[in-house]
């Protein structure tokens, strides 16, 4: 990626941002970045320390602004997460760290965690499976106002950043398909949440996903319910009576996932939800 420089009188080398940013928009695009021209200017606003909207009022970059403007730019066309070049993901309101070794929160997942946020009254009990940076755990603490958030987690590397971001929430190192984590809060529940591992393996995956999301966190083996199995019944043992569970899953498994509800045979109110696409997203339940 090249643009043309301007040395005014001063003697210090700047450049235009339009042109830089333009460039930088073309060199995403053809690199198959799905939002060439919002990463850019999120990675320009990121060098500069300004918010992207404050974008508009800079007319120009300094030389070494340029060059690491560039340099994020070339890593983002090598299919380097955007948040991770940035070093937090936006999710709801917050900012979370991510990085190497921990799932990137997405976009879709704000539904589920939403759902969460209304059904949690004041002072209920909520645990967060597979809870990676604590997006969904976080977002709950913040926005409702729960006594008690658990947030659950197996992954080393997840946990790491889990505990640097969930000040505000109780962090469990466990693996959610051992049928006896959490014996304290068996029946003492009022919401259980949960976006597990759930593409089924062997599916296609863009590179960003591929190369830099933790595959444990990605894929939920042959037909990607190996996780959500485990997980249906676990919140079964958590929830008390009237307490409520939300589950994601994948596009294909919006019939799957509501039938496996019913079939425990512990849950009532079993609801399908999708996301804002129209794709099936979330399933929820409501414990007998």
């Amino acid at each position: 990626m090249t643009v043309a420089h301007e040395h005014p009188s001063e003697g210090t080398d700047r450049t235009r941002l339009v042109p830089a940013l333009a460039a930088a928009t073309a060199r995403l695009a053809s690199a198959g970045v799905a939002s060439p021209r919002v990463d850019a200017e999120l990675l320009v606003a990121h060098v500069l320390g300004v918010g992207r909207g404050r974008l508009l009022l800079i007319d120009t970059v300094r030389a070494d602004e340029l060059r690491r403007f560039e340099d994020l730019v070339e890593r983002r066309a090598a299919r380097v997460p955007l948040q991770h070049l940035l070093g937090t993901a936006a999710f709801r309101h917050l900012e979370l760290e991510v990085g190497d070794g921990v799932f990137v929160p997405r976009p879709e997942t704000e539904l589920l965690a939403g759902w969460g946020v209304e059904h949690t009254a004041p002072g209920a009990t909520v645990v967060d499976l597979c809870s990676g940076s604590g997006a969904i755990a976080l977002s709950v603490a913040q926005e409702a106002r729960p006594a008690l958030v658990v947030a659950v987690e197996r992954s080393p590397r997840a946990l790491a950043f889990l505990r640097r971001n969930a000040s505000a929430v109780r962090v469990v190192e466990a693996d959610v398909t051992d049928p006896d984590i959490l014996p304290d809060l068996r029946g003492q529940v009022d919401v259980v949440l949960c976006n597990p591992p759930y593409v089924p393996d062997g599916t296609a995956v863009p590179p960003e996903v591929a190369d830099h999301d933790p595959a444990e966190a990605v894929f939920g083996g042959a037909d990607g319910l190996d996780v959500i199995r485990p997980v249906i019944r676990l919140a079964a043992e958590l929830l008390r009576a009237g307490g409520v569970v939300g589950i994601e899953h994948d596009d294909v498994h919006g019939a799957e996932v509501p039938e496996l509800l019913r079939a425990d045979g512990r849950f009532t109110a079993v609801t399908a939800h999708n996301d804002l696409t129209g794709r099936p997203r979330y399933a929820t339940a409501q414990r007998v």
